[in-house]
């Protein structure tokens, strides 16, 4: 239906399809048939049960996408008001960063806690919407990476290494968002086994996205305490220094051969393992899951690469093919 209200004239609605038989209509009602409504409308059938390929029915103008968006407001659904409350939360931790931790943890903490909540909520008052999709991801990968930013600065020895983790982040979720919207998926969620089985159970299991998603947090949230947290967890280090210093001053002397920087960095982690406080032992407990989600990352950035060097082969085959019909006729 064409928008009721308008601020000035746009593009004509696109036209809706044509009637569908009864039978139609009840094998796309039923899921019986998922190429029924492609073949009612004259789209292309899908390939398989379950494709992402969007067909040209479902492509909509941008014109007529803008001008719909005084409807109804979705800037204001109640999902994508906890969106901004966490945009603002997380600025407002920043401004602690530097120099008022506990007040920096309480703000961002709540702030990621609520990533949890706008979901639950979208589902319970029916008010899903891309936008509100999109908020959210974007939310997640600047709060991430204004943290890593931070910690690059605290832990120079460190820097290279927060400077990949951010990049690896923005990208593997950026193209694995753009081969979702190329491939016509209705969210970047919407994996199947097949594309990979790591992805599907990474993003259809909401335990174990929270998991993931929870402890890769704690774990960036803990070294950036330890910087200020300054009282051992226990009374004593934990290997006496007559083992303590000969095990520094080799670790020391073997990979500053290697690297002075690698061996100054390394030094400092062994130092604070010996004598640990909490947030050491958050982050070292965090650690393994953490990767882990480096690992998705690097996984979601590779899927999305080969989706899109799939879809770039058929395209370039089916301009062979029309070259060729040209030449033939």
């Amino acid at each position: 239906m064409a928008p009721k209200t308008r601020s000035k004239t746009s593009s004509p609605a696109p036209s809706p399809p044509s009637k569908l038989s009864t039978a139609t209509s009840s094998a796309i009602a039923t899921g019986d048939d998922v190429n029924a409504r492609d073949r009612a409308v004259g789209a292309e059938p899908r390939l398989r049960a379950g494709s992402r390929s969007r067909t040209r029915d479902e492509v909509f103008d941008a014109k007529y996408a803008v001008d719909l968006a005084v409807d109804e407001n979705v800037f204001l659904f109640v999902p994508n008001l906890i969106g901004y409350s966490r945009v603002l939360l997380a600025g407002a931790s920043l401004v602690y960063m530097p120099y008022h931790p506990k007040t920096c943890i309480a703000l961002y903490a709540v702030s990621c806690l609520l990533d949890a909540v706008d979901g639950h909520a979208a589902r319970a008052l029916g008010q899903t919407s891309k936008f509100g999709a999109v908020l959210d991801m974007v939310t997640d990968r600047c709060t991430t990476a204004c943290l890593l930013c931070f910690l690059g600065s605290t832990y120079p020895a460190w820097s290279i290494l927060f400077q990949f983790l951010i990049v690896l982040d923005f990208s593997s979720h950026y193209i694995h968002m753009y081969s979702s919207l190329v491939t016509g998926s209705s969210s970047h969620k919407t994996v199947t086994s097949d594309v990979s089985f790591i992805l599907w159970y990474y993003y259809n299991d909401s335990r174990t996205l929270f998991v993931f998603c929870f402890l890769d947090q704690l774990f960036f949230v803990s070294i950036y305490l330890a910087a200020f947290w300054e009282k051992p967890l226990f009374g004593a280090p934990l290997l006496p220094p007559s083992l303590a210093g000969p095990l520094i001053s080799f670790l020391g002397n073997a990979l500053a051969r290697v690297s002075p920087g690698l061996a100054a960095a390394v030094l400092q982690v062994v130092a604070s393992l010996l004598n640990p406080t909490w947030p050491v032992v958050a982050a070292a407990l965090s650690f393994p899951v953490m990767a882990g989600k480096q690992f998705i990352n690097g996984v979601q950035f590779w899927k999305a690469s080969k989706i899109l060097v799939g879809i770039d082969l058929i395209e370039r085959q089916a301009q062979r093919e029309a070259k060729a019909r040209a030449k033939a006729n």
